[in-house]
């Protein structure tokens, strides 16, 4: 079990290093969220993959047991990872709205000029 999630994590961390490289922004998004999941599986996968165990230790009984800890931080991160994804969509959906495509490379020429303050008071 631990080779197939040994496996599955570095899938999800290759596919998402991919996809962030692609430099269009629903790619990016997509790849920015791969690699929060390869994170979580990693974190889940830190206390203890036990197949049947229950959560909970129990102080008189002598049976495996699997870390709450590491399933409640998963939990949390998989909510704070939802909301990120929406509202970097919706920047990148703003943003191809505005522009007509998804492309996110800065050429020199697109950047802002320096606007000049003389004249508009302090």
């Amino acid at each position: 079990m631990e080779f197939l999630v040994a496996s599955a994590i570095g899938t999800l961390t290759a596919g998402g290093v991919y996809l962030i490289l692609r430099l269009r922004a629903f790619p990016v998004i997509l790849g920015i969220s791969m690699l929060s999941y390869a994170v979580n599986v990693f974190l889940f996968s830190t206390g203890r993959l036990a197949v049947d165990a229950p959560p909970i230790l129990q102080k008189y009984a002598d049976v495996p047991y699997s870390d709450p800890l590491p399933q409640a931080l998963v939990l949390t991160a998989i909510v704070i990872s939802f909301g990120m994804t929406a509202v970097l969509v919706m920047f990148a959906l703003g943003a191809y709205l505005e522009a007509d495509h998804d492309r996110i490379n800065i050429r020199e020429d697109d950047e802002p000029e320096e606007t000049s303050t003389e004249g508009q008071g302090a």
